[in-house]
């Protein structure tokens, strides 16, 4: 026997009737007459570990009766192909190496706890066979891209955090206080850095951090959330519509190939993503504004999408969906407007099946310099703020497009979470900052 295994390899199969050595934090025990149930998790799964009264002593059996949850142990013993047991595998353990007790009274059991206790308690909390699920669906999420832009030529880059000029609107930007200066603010996106990196390295992503000061109580907001972004030179609405088909399905359908086990501990169904087929289907805003009215929801052309809206128009799809065609009222100056149809931008927001709504926003940017500042005017916004910016246009402009898509608002949807707050290990909202 070499050294440690892991949990998940164990669930995998990769050491069926082999005697191994698991080492892990006790989640939970049971007894029933002179066998005792441990489950045993590692950090990659949990496992159920079954102790004997009769094969380890009387001594040895007591002292690991009496072990409160959460307390370490090291145990030794054989891998046995058990239906009966969670996940189809147990290990019969033959010695007890080690044990570490925890303190008493963890204030997580299995009763039933209210939201706010699981908030106060999530560094606790993130223990949970579920929410472990979720974080390693989430990390395989992060691993999964990188690779599909590594295969398809992208370079990651990063931008500035501390930003002076609203990206996505200055109404929720985050003040920062920074030295003595005044007018900085949290980034709500890489997105105009981004246009000056494509001049010097072309086909670029990130994944970081950005901020939105949106005093919103929905279940599908957050005020610190993990941005995937993309921007291309060279590249219309319809390319990076088709990029972003691409990354969503590839991601889709890798989870459920490579996390089967994971999806399901948290409530999807893993076919669900590999049936995930591109082109994803294209609706035009006027289309959406009429598909939400039939509805009998509240909305005029002219009006953004909320999650009134989004709801009862998602649940119309079992496939992620673009609405295309904003009107230029309601998207930040730097989207084109459509050269045949002045009063749409270029721009599409990909939406999610079964009422989870918007994942990614995007579209075709501004690429000539007087309409630009033109579209800076229109806005009311002072140029000086964007000079910078504005100067991109002056030398080497080129067509170029781009999006952003919602780490957590993906996770979410693809893990089916009731609230986004399980998509991220500790959550900022607009009423919570701490633990």
């Amino acid at each position: 026997m070499a050294g440690f295994v892991r949990v998940v390899d164990i669930l995998d199969g990769a050491h069926d009737g082999a005697k191994v050595r698991v080492r892990g934090w006790l989640y939970n025990k049971r007894s029933s007459g002179g066998i005792q149930f441990l489950s045993v998790r590692d950090g990659t799964a949990v496992v159920q570990c079954t102790l004997n009264r009769r094969d380890l002593g009387e001594e040895v059996f007591r002292e690991v009766e009496g072990l409160p949850l959460e307390s370490t142990v090291v145990l030794e013993g054989v891998v046995n192909v058990d239906e009966r047991a969670p996940d189809g595998r147990e290990v019969s353990v033959a010695s007890v190496v080690e044990t570490v007790a925890a303190m008493l009274d963890f204030p997580i059991t299995k009763q039933e706890h209210g939201v706010e206790f699981l908030m106060d308690n999530r560094h606790l909390y993130v223990r949970n066979p579920r929410i472990q699920a979720v974080m390693r669906i989430r990390a395989k999420f992060m691993e999964v891209a990188r690779g599909w832009f590594r295969d398809h030529d992208y370079t990651e880059t990063q931008s500035p955090m501390f930003i002076t000029a609203a990206c996505e609107g200055g109404s929720t930007l985050f003040n920062v206080e920074y030295f003595e200066r005044e007018g900085v603010y949290l980034s709500q996106s890489w997105q105009l850095y981004a246009e000056a990196m494509i001049s010097t390295l072309g086909k670029i992503y990130t994944i970081a951090p950005s901020f939105r000061a949106e005093p919103s109580r929905t279940r599908r907001h957050l005020s610190e959330f993990w941005h995937l972004e993309v921007e291309e030179p060279w590249q219309d609405l319809a390319g990076i519509t088709a990029v972003g088909d691409e990354l969503v399905a590839h991601i889709g359908h890798t989870l459920a190939r490579e996390m089967p086990r994971e999806l399901r501990l948290v409530g999807r169904d893993p076919e669900d993503l590999l049936a995930l087929e591109t082109p994803f289907p294209r609706v035009s805003y006027d289309e959406a504004v009429e598909i939400v009215q039939s509805e009998g929801v509240d909305m005029y052309w002219g009006d953004d999408f909320g999650w009134q809206q989004e709801g009862p128009l998602t649940k119309r799809f079992d496939t992620p969906f673009w609405i295309v065609g904003f009107p230029t009222g309601i998207k930040p100056f730097y989207h084109l407007p459509n050269p045949e149809r002045p009063d749409v931008t270029m721009s599409a927001d990909l939406m999610a099946p079964e009422g989870y709504g918007e994942i990614i926003g995007g579209g075709q940017r501004v690429h000539e310099y007087e309409q630009l500042l033109s579209r800076i005017d229109e806005d009311g916004l002072d140029p000086e703020d964007y000079s910078w910016y504005v100067d991109l246009r002056r030398w080497g402009t080129v067509p170029h497009s781009g999006f952003g898509l919602g780490v957590e608002r993906v996770v979410m949807w693809m893990c089916k979470l009731d609230h986004i707050r399980d998509a991220v290990p500790f959550p900022r909202d607009m009423r919570r900052i701490v633990p």
